[in-house]
């Protein structure tokens, strides 16, 4: 199923469709995700699912989409710069000891549409770059429908995103250090 992001519709179907385990393209404030709820039991193993679209090694981590700044502090028990937390909500991605005893990169999107979505989950939603694994990111709208209309249970189309940037990516696991380099300047 294909939805404009403007159809006054979209944000239900999103939200109807994560919440039964299904696999969604979203458009971001950066560059389209393939789009998964984070379960806590792994009933729906939506991860696994995206990673089989994607053709993605087992041991690489998602990015979680939170719906507010604060939401992180449910997750982690490290303290984040607040230049860091003032870049959200934003093309900003944060790796950061997890309470489970491991790490996850989280990030607080700057668009009100999707946050909106996030928050009706009442859960992160997984996200990772719409592309093979090792190809490089799509960025027109009509190749990712496509390549993976039949693959995924629905395309949201917000346009193309040429020239769009990913994420600037910092971890504060053991001090702060920058991983990737993108639209957000740290």
């Amino acid at each position: 199923m294909i939805l404009k992001k403007s159809d006054s519709s979209a944000l239900e179907i999103c939200v109807a469709l994560l919440l039964r385990g299904k696999i969604v393209v979203l458009p971001t404030d950066t560059i389209y995700g393939f789009s998964g709820i984070v379960e806590e039991n792994a009933q729906f193993r939506t991860d696994e699912k995206i990673r089989a679209i994607k053709g993605r090694e087992e041991a690489k981590p998602f990015i979680q989409l939170i719906s507010e700044p604060r939401d992180i502090f449910a997750y982690t028990d490290d303290v984040i710069p607040q230049t860091l937390l003032d870049a959200w909500p934003g093309a900003l991605t944060l790796i950061v000891n997890d309470k489970r005893g491991g790490t996850t990169a989280f990030r607080c999107p700057d668009d009100v549409w999707l946050r909106a979505i996030i928050e009706r989950c009442g859960a992160p939603l997984y996200s990772t770059s719409v592309n093979m694994s090792g190809n490089p990111v799509m960025q027109c709208i009509q190749e990712i429908i496509d390549m993976f209309e039949h693959a995924v249970d629905l395309i949201v189309d917000d346009g193309d995103t040429f020239n769009a940037l990913p994420s600037t990516i910092v971890s504060v696991v053991d001090g702060m250090r920058i991983v990737r380099h993108g639209s957000v300047k740290v």
